[in-house]
């Protein structure tokens, strides 16, 4: 039985999510753009075009927690495409404003809107699939987003030469495509009857109250710092090292390219608990990151790229099962939104820690410190995170007793 339980096929379901997060992943290459847009088209100097995009990225963390809310009150496939709706608007918006004003009301407008798609399609997933299949499921769908971010590069290469708007056209579009499939092919939202009047469930107040969603919200916060170094500092690092700062575009692809290729590995560790499995991917990181310390060429830095992925596939899926396995059934929408602002987090402290620790220590010192932290936070899995995740469930299973 269990060699059949890692070779069960996925439910159509989890398929169609995940192409649609590859369509919705290879329009949204626009907002790399937002303060070049900002400079160029209305002149407005780079501090303040960096503060509308600051001002969008702080919108993002509320617009991922209303996401998971609405999943829960009003269904999973409404909330998934009226958050793609309204990136459509939004993108529309910028690309056609005529002020800077304009542009800043409709980019933290966009980032209210923004994560409205995660929490749901997360959840939608969690529902269909077994808990054997979380992992392989979960991880099937950030592979998703990494090809499609190989494509959206090249679309952003090739229309960003013309007219910058354009990149903000396509992406609304792409938000378009995305909102049809899923409302055309997802399974429709069952809600009872007179759902829409309905008090949120009674674990409502409680999700930020859970201890062990919030100590798994400080892992991830931890953990997404890490791998956006990868995207953020690499470019820097390379240029300290007198390598071309573009090649972190070239590891960017082998890293797509090895989490398509390491899919298997889900299924070889699927006897693994999900905490020795996050053990091990902490490991992989480690010695991927470690890799990067020491790495004097392209080559060298390649390898460690492919390491590294591989704890990336071997990790992530298994990050959001944890959060599932926690989560009452009603309040899954709440619990992978808590999670998933882990990445908000990261994305004002990955620019901050990475800077300092590439000035003050270098490349050597920035790697070396990321890949003592894994071996810490592997270490903290096994020993704090998985004895309080049990006794968390155990207690709730008692209550409901």
């Amino acid at each position: 039985m269990p060699v059949l339980e890692r070779t069960e096929r996925l439910p159509r379901t989890v398929w169609w999510l995940v192409l649609a997060r590859a369509i919705n992943r290879l329009g949204a290459f626009s907002l790399g753009f937002l303060t070049v847009l900002i400079t160029t088209d209305f002149g407005v100097g780079a501090v303040a075009a960096g503060a509308i995009s600051a001002a969008f990225g702080l919108a993002t963390i509320p617009s991922r927690l209303l996401g998971g809310v609405l999943a829960d009150r009003f269904g999973r496939r409404r909330t998934i495409v009226a958050g793609l709706a309204g990136c459509a608007l939004a993108q529309a918006g910028i690309a056609l404003s005529s002020s800077v004003a304009m542009v800043a009301v409709f980019a933290v407008l966009l980032g209210l809107v923004f994560e409205l798609y995660e929490p749901p399609s997360q959840a939608m997933i969690a529902d269909a699939v077994r808990p054997a299949q979380q992992a392989r499921a979960f991880s099937l769908f950030n592979t998703a987003l990494a090809v499609g971010g190989m494509g959206a590069g090249l679309i952003a290469a090739g229309l960003g030469r013309w007219d910058l708007r354009w990149l903000f056209v396509a992406d609304a579009v792409s938000c378009v495509l995305c909102a049809i499939v899923v409302r055309l092919v997802l399974p429709a939202d069952h809600l009872p009857h007179h759902a829409e009047t309905r008090p949120l469930p009674a674990h409502s107040g409680s999700v930020w109250r859970d201890r062990g969603l919030l100590l798994l919200l400080l892992s991830g916060t931890l953990s997404a710092v890490i791998f956006m170094q990868a995207g953020m500092a690499m470019p820097l690092a390379l240029a300290r090292r007198g390598l071309e700062a573009a090649d972190a575009g070239l590891l960017s692809a082998v890293a797509a390219v090895t989490m398509v290729a390491c899919q298997p590995l889900v299924r070889w560790t699927a006897a693994l608990s999900h905490h020795a499995a996050m053990a091990y991917g902490y490991l992989l990181l480690a010695a991927g990151l470690a890799g990067y310390a020491v790495a004097d060429g392209l080559a060298g830095h390649l390898a460690a790229t492919v390491v590294w992925s591989a704890g990336d596939v071997l990790m992530f899926g298994r990050s959001y099962a944890l959060v599932v396995d926690l989560a009452p059934e009603d309040a899954r929408g709440r619990y992978l939104s808590v999670f998933g602002i882990s990445w908000g987090f990261a994305t004002v402290l990955a620019p901050l820690c990475g800077t300092q620790l590439l000035d003050r220590a270098g490349p050597a010192g920035l790697w070396g410190t990321l890949a003592l932290t894994c071996l810490l936070l592997a270490v903290a899995q096994l020993a704090v995170i998985r004895p309080l995740l049990r006794r968390s469930l155990i207690a709730r299973a008692a209550a409901a007793l």
